[in-house]
């Protein structure tokens, strides 16, 4: 199967219309924080052909298959090898202290889904990895095998929300002892066992919640995103702007939280002319969070989940 067909980007019309007046000038530079296979990439570079464009991912297969799909773009496209939260310190490096865009498109990779030996899909068995950069840190078996107990209930609670963590822990914690997991199906397996009935009839697959909070410990999420974003809105250019997809409900509040806060105004109650460095530096592009349409789940059910928030650099910092 060729990358395209692997890869079908999420709300891809929606991000280029809230991203194209800030790349569609002369010399404008776009940052793709999460390039997986490429496809939100290609589809800016074809469509803004003064565009140059930046692109980061920490998976170095996913760096490999997109360098080959952008590579008639030549010139006009820098790779890097970085977790998004190195944002600034890519763009140093590149001498290019400002952008006129900026894409997240947050969450697991159609590669690393499709790729069974990566361990993050539940559908199948395969080794308990879940490492967005196969090549350090340590993997979900270490996780569940080493954590421990108290620290995998908050792990399942914070990052799962999981309300049934400490049933399933104990089970993991009584499993674990007769013999080390490895693989997914028994995790699997273990959770369905663990689970009251009432607790398996709604949500879909009852390891689903269990599955995502290891992912985001394994690959630390959330605190990669928390530095990432600030850094991101930090980098935009008078006039540029950031549009950010989320796929559930943890990562949604820190982007709302993040970009509220430079959309708000900081002076203090009372004034009856607000300075400048009191004034927003942002404007919010989206009402609340934006979902993609019933068409574009049809067509690709990984979309179901998305969340798309934008906004406008409106002022430099103060």
């Amino acid at each position: 199967m060729s990358t395209n067909e692997r890869h079908v980007p999420v709300m891809l019309r929606r991000c280029l219309d809230l991203l194209a007046p800030a790349l569609d000038g002369p010399g404008a530079v776009v940052v793709d924080c999460t390039l997986g296979l490429g496809g939100h990439s290609e589809a800016m570079l074809a469509a803004f052909p003064g565009l140059r464009l930046i692109g980061l991912d920490r998976d170095p297969e996913a760096l490999r298959l997109a360098g080959e799909r952008l590579a008639p773009f030549g010139d006009r496209v820098t790779l890097a090898h970085a977790v998004y939260d190195e944002l600034p310190e890519v763009l140093d490096r590149l001498g290019t202290p400002r952008v006129q865009g900026v894409l997240f498109d947050l969450g697991v990779s159609s590669l690393q889904l499709d790729e069974a030996e990566r361990g993050f899909a539940y559908a199948r068995d395969a080794p308990l990895d879940m490492r967005m950069d196969q090549t350090k840190g340590v993997g979900a078996a270490e996780v569940l095998n080493t954590y421990p107990p108290g620290e995998l209930v908050r792990v399942l609670r914070a990052y799962g929300e999981e309300k049934q963590a400490k049933r399933i822990v104990e089970a993991i914690v009584r499993e674990r002892e007769k013999e080390p997991f490895t693989t997914s199906a028994r995790l699997v397996e273990l959770i369905r066992d663990a689970l009251p009935q009432a607790a398996k009839r709604t949500g879909g697959n009852p390891a689903k919640r269990t599955f995502q909070a290891l992912r985001i410990e394994v690959n630390g999420e959330l605190a990669v995103l928390e530095r990432a974003l600030p850094a991101a809105v930090a980098a935009l250019a008078v006039g540029g702007r950031i549009a950010v997809l989320s796929y559930h409900s943890l990562e949604d509040r820190l982007v709302k939280r993040v970009l509220a806060a430079g959309a708000a105004n900081t002076a203090p109650p009372g004034l009856p002319v607000v300075p400048e460095r009191y004034q927003p530096r942002l404007r919010l592009l989206t009402r609340g969070a934006e979902l993609p349409t019933e068409e574009e789940v049809a067509e690709n059910r990984r979309a179901a989940p998305a969340r798309l928030r934008g906004a406008e650099r409106i002022r430099e910092e103060p």
